[in-house]
């Protein structure tokens, strides 16, 4: 099996909100950079859905023989306190739905929404029934799709778990973000990976061990989040992870 990486762009939010990086500058970043082949866009670095925009990443990724290994989408939750709200982000996530087929995206990250430790019933019936529909859409157009488990009612481990069995669906699974413990609750749904500078310091063989013992055949993504230093740190990551897939299967791609 050949192991494959990849870098978030949010890895280099700093330079972005700095507005130093766009997109374009990400994909030129990591093809000719880091010599990686798998992009993981985060969409603040999309601020439009609009058909020219897209058609340029398309081309973009083209042009640098980059697969979209996931389109990581924040804003549209699955829930939200306001019906209003909630609609309008169901309405709103269709779109990218839409906009990964165009970008051939191999999974896209969109959050279940919720704060608390536990989803209530309502919370919880509403969004199974929302990645229900999500996971055949996705599954119908060759694509993957899920939570990620880094922040709110995500980060227990039980509750991906039961998210999962709820769901249900060949279409469905999740992003691991190898931040947080547990994940070996929820591996088995594993589409794509996060692999924070903290984890790549003191745990990252027996972190990514737990995906390569479910069998995992997604990409290792390297994810930075302090904003300092983005270039040099994202080297670091990547480069250690470089080492662990070697040690395993030889050079990743």
């Amino acid at each position: 099996m050949k192991l494959k990486v990849s870098i978030a762009s949010y890895s280099f939010h700093g330079l972005h909100g700095a507005k130093s990086m766009d997109v374009f500058g990400y994909m030129e970043t990591i093809r000719h950079r880091y010599h990686v082949r798998g992009a993981d866009i985060w969409n603040g670095m999309i601020p439009t859905l609009e058909p020219e925009f897209l058609a340029r990443i398309k081309n973009g990724l083209e042009e640098r023989d980059l697969k979209l290994a996931n389109l990581c989408v924040d804003g549209p939750i699955l829930w939200d306190d306001d019906a209003a709200k909630r609609e309008a982000n169901y309405k709103q996530m269709l779109e990218w739905l839409k906009a990964s087929i165009f970008l051939k995206a191999k999974t896209i990250r969109i959050d279940a929404g919720g704060r608390d430790k536990t989803w209530s019933n309502e919370q919880f019936d509403l969004i199974v029934k929302r990645y229900q529909e999500y996971a055949k859409f996705a599954h119908d157009n060759g694509f993957l799709v899920g939570p990620e488990n880094h922040w709110g009612t995500e980060n227990e481990p039980d509750n991906m778990k039961k998210l999962c069995e709820a769901v249900n669906h060949p279409g469905f699974g999740v992003l691991v973000h190898f931040k947080n413990t547990g994940e070996e609750k929820f591996a088995k749904w594993a589409m794509h990976s996060h692999i924070s500078y903290d984890v790549c310091e003191k745990e990252l063989e027996p972190k990514m061990k737990i995906l390569k013992d479910a069998n995992y055949k997604g990409y290792w993504s390297v994810e930075h989040h302090s904003a300092k230093n983005e270039y040099d740190n994202v080297s670091i990551q990547l480069a250690r992870i470089r080492m662990q897939l070697a040690a395993w299967d030889g050079p990743a791609a």
